[in-house]
């Protein structure tokens, strides 16, 4: 994608998300958590039905740990019908693993701004052939929707994701609700910049489904829209230089210690829809297709 194009869709997605709105959606959003998952469903198709794209910024700094998969049986029950286990690996020539990531970042989008961890499964959806990340758990200190759970609000008695002057990664999560968190130091004094494998970033981000306790027999999995260079390179964090004092994400069924970490220092600038809806786009070219004309459609307003 040319330069013209990709600061045409960074600026589309950032003008969509205003704080103002974010700010005023929180206490409905709270307000409609407390209707029938089924009543917060009718809500969500009737919303959702003009499929409108709403911004969704992913800030500097994300942060992602991936975990040999020990238990395969019991990730396996995290797993939709019609998903199987992958191996997979974050980087170019890194052996491939059945693996569970657990990822923490800043996010402001058109709908809530605030931090999230999430536990994924790299699963394959039979029926597409499509490597998938699958969410089976997470917690956040803002409002969030999901199919099985649909309108949530803070889970988190603390939450903390930031960096420091001296080059460290800092994390520190805990739910209030379960058992749930994860504190963790990462250095980036010896972080090197290295190629991703595209299934895994650039194919997975166009299948992302629900699993574990936020499963649903009748979601879709949805995709996003995002310039395929975001995904082509991070920051890859030596094992050595992280201090992982606690994670329980996962721990049932993942290996206690993590055979990859990386982190983005820049922002990922992604479309998507208000809530989850099938995407046709399967492959880097379509992707990129549809983010041109997203930006070309966004100037011409």
């Amino acid at each position: 994608m040319d330069k013209a194009d990709l600061f045409r869709h960074i600026k589309r997605t950032e003008t969509l998300v205003s704080p103002k709105t974010v700010g005023g959606l929180y206490s409905r959003a709270e307000m409609l958590g407390k209707l029938p998952v089924g009543m917060q469903k009718w809500v969500v198709n009737r919303a959702g039905a003009n499929g409108s794209y709403i911004g969704f910024v992913v800030e500097p700094y994300s942060f992602f740990l991936s975990y040999e998969i020990t238990d395969e049986a019991a990730a396996r029950e995290q797993l939709p019908a019609h998903y199987e286990l992958v191996r997979t690996a974050m980087f170019e020539g890194t052996e491939p693993r059945y693996a569970g990531i657990v990822a923490a970042f800043n996010v402001h989008t058109s709908v809530f701004w605030g931090q999230r961890v999430e536990l994924y499964v790299i699963a394959e959806n039979q029926r597409t052939g499509m490597l998938s990340w699958v969410i089976c758990d997470y917690e956040s200190n803002t409002i969030s929707y999901d199919p099985g759970q649909g309108f949530t609000g803070s889970s988190t008695s603390r939450s903390v994701i930031t960096t420091s002057h001296g080059g460290d990664l800092i994390v520190d999560v805990k739910s209030e609700q379960r058992d749930n968190a994860i504190t963790a130091v990462a250095n980036l004094d010896r972080a090197t910049m290295r190629p991703l494998d595209q299934r895994l970033w650039l194919e997975g981000n166009l299948s992302v489904d629900y699993g574990g306790r936020l499963k649903d027999p009748d979601s879709v999995p949805f995709g996003l829209i995002f310039d395929p260079g975001e995904v082509e390179r991070a920051l890859d964090i030596p094992l050595d230089i992280i201090d992982i004092e606690a994670n329980s994400f996962g721990d049932a069924y993942l290996a206690d210690e993590p055979f990859e970490a990386c982190t983005f220092p820049f922002a990922q600038h992604y479309l998507t829809t208000s809530f989850p809806a099938a995407n046709p786009i399967t492959d880097r070219e379509e992707l990129e297709r549809a983010v041109a004309s997203a930006a070309t459609a966004a100037e011409t307003r």
